[in-house]
């Protein structure tokens, strides 16, 4: 009998971009990451590198494993020109997704026309990829600012709105899940998609993201085309849930 757990991790696995962005990364480290990727109970969704490991990662993993690497990452600031040869460098190298980050600091400081030309080029450079927004929720410091960064990303035709780098104080949060899923919802574009990313690493923890987007965007929505998952921890407990290993755990919501 599969128990509501065991559910959410079969979907968490699903939608999971299985993430290396450590600064001292290795092909070795890589390779680890691609094996990883391909579990008994299923593959990941992508895996997300570095721009400079997006061709060894293609070459290693099954055509339905998409491979997603970062642009403008992670510090967010208003450079077109970087963004622009990361993501060149990413689509020359075989990559199938885009993870660029919005100059939320620049958003912070009223810069809202910038921050708009800045996703569009980006959103024309990235074209026929996949493009998924990360607005750093967890730097915006008003629900109003987070609203406004996943407005932003929606009206330049990002495919997914995206909650943080995993690199800043504090990552992703159920709140702010609501505020960009709202936004999502509201906006009438029935294919974009949200991902949570940074600091989830149980399934209990997933599971509060999973209720949160059926709330918003229903259940039939679920899957790897609209909802990831981005994380290096959270594999581990996916497969101790799914084999029946894990111990019991209790998710909050906050």
């Amino acid at each position: 009998m599969t128990t509501t757990l065991q559910l959410a991790a079969a979907q968490a696995l699903q939608c999971l971009d299985l993430t290396s962005l450590n600064d001292a990364d290795t092909p070795a480290d890589i390779e680890a990451l691609c094996a990883r990727a391909q579990t008994p109970f299923g593959p990941v969704a992508a895996v997300c590198v570095w721009p400079r490991f997006v061709a060894q990662a293609r070459a290693l993993l099954p055509a339905s494993i998409r491979v997603a690497a970062v642009a403008n990452f992670p510090a967010g600031d208003l450079d077109l020109a970087r963004a622009l040869a990361d993501v060149q460098e990413i689509a020359t190298a075989g990559g199938d997704e885009v993870d660029v980050v919005l100059p939320y600091r620049a958003l912070m400081k009223g810069q809202t026309v910038e921050c708009a030309e800045f996703l569009a080029e980006v959103r024309h450079a990235t074209r026929p990829l996949t493009l998924k927004v990360i607005i750093e929720s967890g730097e915006l410091l008003t629900p109003d600012l987070i609203a406004q960064g996943a407005r932003l990303a929606l009206m330049a035709g990002a495919d997914f709105v995206k909650t943080s780098t995993g690199k800043t104080k504090l990552s992703a949060t159920p709140k702010a899940a609501a505020v960009i899923l709202h936004e999502i919802k509201v906006s009438g574009l029935g294919s974009a998609g949200f991902k949570a990313s940074g600091g989830i690493r149980t399934v209990a923890e997933a599971q509060v993201y999973l209720q949160l987007f059926e709330t918003y965007l229903g259940a039939a929505a679920i899957g790897p085309q609209r909802l990831r998952f981005g994380a290096s921890a959270l594999l581990s407990d996916i497969e101790s849930v799914l084999s029946g290993s894990a111990a019991v755990a209790t998710s909050s919501s906050y």
